[in-house]
């Protein structure tokens, strides 16, 4: 399918290759009165041709328009599929829209006010819309884009006009673009009132030229040139889906004639009231079909629908982490714990605390689970939610399926200190390491020295487990800095997978998919004053163990010089007597 950049007339010679438009105005009152060329009371469509005549009498020569369309009223059915808008002008206060499609053709009207898309510049529409017509009497199709609004009435944003009558009869035939490969069945039918062979003798016919001589079914002669399937299928692979060998050449030699392919037109909106300024642009592409040939059903351009999926992240362990905090004791240590979320996301989860990390170690065995939708074809979570508490509508958001684990030291008192990052897009991840001692910042793919980092797709291998390096960005002239190492497994699920393999989060149950143990903590991992004896046994005694024995060394000592000085004179008092 060609996307073209612009009106689909302005590549076909505005489809005046039959008639032509010419405006047609109210007559000048007097000599002075200026003629209003953009008031035109109405359109004459004709074409003039002028014959020279012979001078010596004989008969004028032949007629050049031949096969001239009958002047009667022809009823129509026109599909209109409007794919998506965008760099629509803004209309409400908050520098946004919430844009509705409306179509006019002749008395014909529709307006889809209830399917608005809120607060949106750049709306994906997927719509199809059928209207009935009757050419030339309602050639001109409006496509209108306008602003919902609750309270006030709805502001028209832009417009589009097209002439039907045109495209109709011009012999490009711009009634129903021409796919690159005929199919029968799948995806890509044939969407056409007319069969190839068909179309092509039909062209033959309006150009006033011989009908196209076959040769057998791989072969076929059309206005001097011979064309044969072979130069267009050098593969010599048939698909199953494809049709008859004769339809497929005929449509390729109507491509090569230049008719219309199969789009889709981008055009531009304009506003009665600002009417040399672009209001925004809108892809779409139109069907025309006469009521008197089978017409084939539509196609279904409903955005597609994004998949229910599920993100599960186990965060094993920790190692070399900086230690940010001094104890009252002296000692270097962290109370860590890892926070990660899906970047658009607004939840975000965190682990519990490893207190009294004194080597930069950290043990969790926590799970996090983060249920999204996900758009397979563009690679990106959508979100949908509110722009504040009083909106009533929620807004739908595209983002990169980006995973951000941070590591933090928690505090009581003060607020808590930023320890690490590590940022992964699942469609385009480092691959994990399998030992800690073997991660550095070169497993980056944005690494300074350039090195080339294998990458992966966590959505093609549904589960990767490793280490990761965790860094902080430096300033304008330092490098960033290695702040630590995390074990993590990330694994994602379907919505039904999900749902057969339950797993709960933290280590909630049901604690399963797989069954996560407490963490294996050493014993100085605790909060010092909910924990007094430890406090005592792991703080105090182990940091001044020999001050304390010494010093009760010295208290018993000076406990028993005292007892001696106490009683010595008594005893030795008593000693005397008894000699006497």
């Amino acid at each position: 399918m060609v996307v073209f950049e612009e009106e689909l007339e302005n590549y076909f010679d505005n489809f005046t290759d039959l008639a032509q438009s010419f405006p047609l105005f109210h007559g000048k009152r007097h000599e002075d009165e200026d003629l209003d060329e953009d008031k035109a009371v109405g359109y004459f469509k004709g074409t003039f041709r002028v014959y020279p005549l012979p001078a010596d009498g004989s008969d004028p020569p032949p007629r050049m328009l031949k096969n001239v369309p009958c002047n009667q009223l022809v009823e129509v059915l026109v599909r209109v599929y409007i794919v998506k808008a965008f760099e629509l002008q803004p209309q409400d206060p908050n520098g946004l829209s919430d844009p509705y499609l409306a179509l006019k053709l002749g008395r014909f009207k529709v307006k889809d006010r209830e399917n608005y898309v809120p607060k949106n510049l750049s709306p994906t529409f997927g719509k199809m819309f059928e209207l009935d017509g009757t050419l030339p009497l309602e050639s001109e199709l409006r496509v209108q884009i306008f602003d919902y609004d609750l309270l006030s009435g709805d502001d028209l944003i832009g417009e589009t006009k097209i002439d039907l009558e045109n495209r109709f009869l011009s012999a490009r035939r711009g009634v129903c673009g021409l796919p690159k490969r005929y199919y029968v069945a799948g995806p890509y039918k044939w969407r056409d009132a007319e069969l190839p062979r068909q179309i092509l003798e039909k062209w033959c016919a309006t150009q006033a030229l011989p009908p196209p001589v076959w040769r057998g079914n791989s072969q076929v002669y059309v206005n001097g040139k011979t064309c044969c399937l072979r130069d267009y299928e050098t593969r010599g692979q048939v698909h199953k889906d494809w049709g008859p060998p004769e339809e497929r050449l005929a449509l390729y030699t109507l491509l090569d004639l230049g008719l219309v392919p199969e789009h889709i037109e981008t055009r531009t909106l304009y506003n009665p009231l600002r009417p040399e300024i672009p209001q925004g642009k809108i892809q779409i592409f139109v069907d025309i079909f006469p009521k008197s040939a089978t017409i084939p059903p539509p196609i279904n351009i409903t955005p597609r629908a994004p998949q229910d999926l599920q993100l599960r992240v186990i965060v094993y362990n920790v190692q070399d982490v900086v230690l940010s905090d001094t104890s009252f004791t002296g000692e270097k240590m962290s109370d860590i714990y890892v926070k990660g979320w899906l970047k658009g996301q607004d939840k975000k989860q965190k682990t519990d605390v490893h207190y009294r990390s004194l080597n930069g170690e950290g043990n969790f065995n926590w799970r996090y689970v983060f249920p999204f939708k996900y758009l397979p074809a563009e690679e990106v979570m959508v979100i949908k939610k509110k722009e504040h508490f009083f909106s009533l509508d929620k807004h739908e958001e595209k983002h990169p399926v980006t995973f951000v684990c941070q590591i933090w030291d928690n505090d009581i008192f003060t607020p808590d200190d930023f320890l690490g990052l590590l940022e992964l897009n699942l469609n385009f991840m480092p691959k994990a390491n399998k030992f800690a001692k073997s991660v550095s910042l070169d497993d980056l793919p944005d690494n300074e020295k350039g090195k080339p980092v294998p990458m992966v797709s966590l959505f093609d291998q549904k589960n990767v487990k490793g280490w990761w390096p965790m860094y902080e960005e430096g300033g304008p002239d330092q490098p960033r800095e290695l702040t630590g190492k995390v074990e993590m497994e990330l694994e994602i699920l379907s919505k039904e997978d999900a749902e057969a393999k339950p797993a709960g989060k933290g280590q909630e149950e049901p604690n399963e998919n797989p069954h996560l143990d407490p963490p294996n903590r050493p014993a100085t991992s605790f909060l010092w004053f909910t924990s007094p004896w430890k406090s005592l046994r792991y703080i105090i005694w182990n940091n001044y163990k020999w001050y304390i024995i010494g010093g009760l060394v010295l208290l018993l000592i000076i406990a028993m010089i005292g007892l001696f000085i106490y009683s010595a004179p008594g005893a030795l008092s008593t000693k005397l007597i008894a000699k006497l």
